[in-house]
């Protein structure tokens, strides 16, 4: 019986066992020195996490307000709210308001209790809506918005334009980034050591934190006064880690 080679290819026969020893031999002469050399690497670091804080001008205020209509049956306050609310939303279209939307819409049963005996004594129905406006400009729209119909300021934040953030999101990499490295480098000069390279970056996060919500309150019956509205600053946080090897 013969064996089938490929062409141009003849098996080494009895060489074959003579010849893989040397090639092995070869192999860990060349893997093993690169993976020590890997191993020290990972071995002897330094990780350092840096932490970066850029503020920025909140120049929008984000907005939350609703119409709230109570009556007897769930179709009257449903309907009322509804063409409150239209009415509210085509005011704020008017002004050009941004990211308008719907945040809610309910229609809940209002309860009394007489010697200990639930009765359902009407309807309460709730439409809500988020915008945004440059925050020189919320006073004067938030009471012209409770003219238009809106009942509830539900609460309202300060925040800066996108462009702004992306901006101070990189200057906040940017310091956290800075901030590590200074840490390492006093850390080697301590210890007399010396820095060869960074192995690894982490970038942990780089997200304006959420601002805050003023609590809700009700709308005033009628605005003789324009509601102040002041905005102030948002800040950016970042933080990185760098793994250097010495």
């Amino acid at each position: 019986m013969t064996r089938a080679a490929l062409p141009g290819f003849q098996f080494p026969n009895g060489n074959l066992w003579k010849i893989l020893p040397l090639a092995m031999l070869l192999c860990a002469t060349f893997v093993l020195p690169a993976l020590a050399q890997e191993k020290e690497k990972l071995w002897r670091t330094l990780s350092v996490s840096g932490h970066g804080v850029e503020t920025t001008p909140a120049t929008l205020a984000q907005v939350s307000l609703g119409v709230e209509i109570q009556g007897k049956t769930a179709q009257e306050v449903q309907q009322e709210a509804a063409r409150r609310s239209s009415a509210v939303v085509a005011f704020l279209k008017s002004q050009n308001v941004e990211k308008l939307q719907t945040t809610g819409i309910s229609l809940n049963p209002v309860y009394s209790y007489t010697n200990n005996v639930q009765r359902i004594t009407g309807y309460a129905a709730n439409n809500t809506v988020s915008f945004r406006i440059p925050t020189e400009q919320a006073g004067t729209l938030l009471d012209d918005a409770v003219k238009a119909g809106a009942t509830q300021i539900n609460g309202i934040s300060f925040v800066a334009n996108d462009q702004a953030i992306a901006l101070a999101q990189k200057q906040a990499l940017k310091e956290a980034t800075q901030d590590a490295q200074q840490q390492a480098d006093a850390v080697f000069s301590a210890l007399g050591f010396k820095s060869k390279e960074i192995v690894s970056i982490q970038v942990n996060n780089a997200n304006p934190p959420r601002p805050p919500m003023f609590l809700r309150a009700e709308a005033a019956k009628s605005a003789d006064a324009s509601t102040p509205v002041i905005g102030g600053e948002q800040e950016v946080e970042a933080s990185v880690t760098l793994q250097i090897s010495y």
